[in-house]
């Protein structure tokens, strides 16, 4: 599998990651050995977790596999920190809680560093240079080799990412940020993008498949065995079961029959190859699924095609995103 850079930095990461999100919860150990070695043997290297998934199962699981199945040094392991189970506060970036809950992710996982370490998402409670300065602590001390943002709007990642290379050599840039792009949902093109593209910060996309939805599975019904039918996923999936989707979805599958390829594949290839995208994340529930998916490795959409799907998905982007005189 072709390697990329993460943003303006020298980690070099898979064109295609894999997420652990059902690790613990619906991927039980077996099926996730099966994915990884899968993932390994394809050449994949990101694999991407976060304290949260599986309440820790995930973690936890991704190290045993590391200790028995996967060497460390062949993977590049991404997690988070940030989230909190608390009903009145859904994130916490203070210091204190970042710094501890690493120590935790790495106790889970078994390692004594983790290649990407991500604050998962913005603490409007906490001063943003607090929660950068545990990115930096985390670097220094050797417990995070290089950090990033996730769910960070384009205010955010730029007010981030302009902060810490305001002093070079003492704080850490950002690597990289996290959020769900695919052409279903093109939002990060409003603000997120063009700022991660302008500060040398690498894009993973998470979603890259639209939720499952772009694979065109949910066309004429809902599988039983899907997340869409998931009693705790299927409130993930619904958004993008309505008319905009669908017409998507149906310029993605004529696509498809064009070039003798998957849905999948159209979906995927055009999310991996858009500006500023290191790396989508991409969540199979088996081997087979994630099979299919690598597959992708092989697949450059044609120019045209690129267009036609740009067009199709096109989101609205008016003043002041687009110069006023347009208007």
């Amino acid at each position: 599998m072709e390697q990329r850079h993460l943003g303006r930095t020298g980690l070099r990461v898979s064109r295609i990651g894999l997420g652990t999100l059902t690790w613990g919860r619906d991927t039980d150990e077996h099926d996730a050995a099966d994915l990884l070695k899968t993932f390994w043997e394809a050449g994949g290297t990101l694999v991407d977790t976060a304290d949260v998934y599986g309440d820790g199962e995930a973690e936890y699981l991704l190290g045993r596999l590391m200790e028995g199945l996967i060497p460390r040094r062949d993977l590049v392991i991404s997690t988070k920190a940030g989230s909190v189970p608390d009903p009145d506060r859904r994130f916490d970036g203070s210091r204190g809680h970042l710094l501890s809950a690493l120590d935790a992710s790495l106790a889970r996982l078994g390692t004594d560093y983790v290649d990407v370490w991500h604050i998962h998402a913005f603490d409007p409670y906490t001063p943003l240079e607090e929660s950068l300065q545990a990115l930096d602590l985390a670097v220094s001390s050797g417990r995070v080799r290089y950090a990033g943002v996730s769910n960070f709007c384009g205010w955010q990642l730029a007010k981030a990412g302009t902060w810490q290379l305001a002093a070079p050599g003492i704080r850490t840039r950002l690597a990289s940020t996290q959020l769900e792009y695919s052409l279903l949902q093109r939002g990060v093109e409003r603000e997120v993008l063009p700022a991660a593209l302008d500060l040398g910060i690498g894009m993973l996309p998470s979603s890259p498949l639209g939720r499952g939805v772009l694979t065109g599975k949910y066309r004429n019904a809902t599988p039983a065995d899907s997340r869409g039918a998931s009693e705790h996923l299927a409130p993930f999936v619904a958004p993008y079961l309505d008319d905009t989707a669908s017409r998507i979805v149906d310029a993605v599958q004529t696509a498809a029959d064009g070039l003798a390829v998957s849905p999948l594949q159209v979906a995927l290839a055009w999310v991996r190859d858009r500006p500023g995208v290191a790396a989508p994340v991409i969540g199979a529930r088996n081997a087979q699924q994630l099979t299919a998916a690598l597959s992708v490795e092989a697949l450059t959409l044609p120019d045209e095609i690129c267009r036609a799907l740009d067009d199709v998905s096109a989101p609205v982007h008016r003043y002041p995103d687009h110069d006023w005189s347009t208007l």
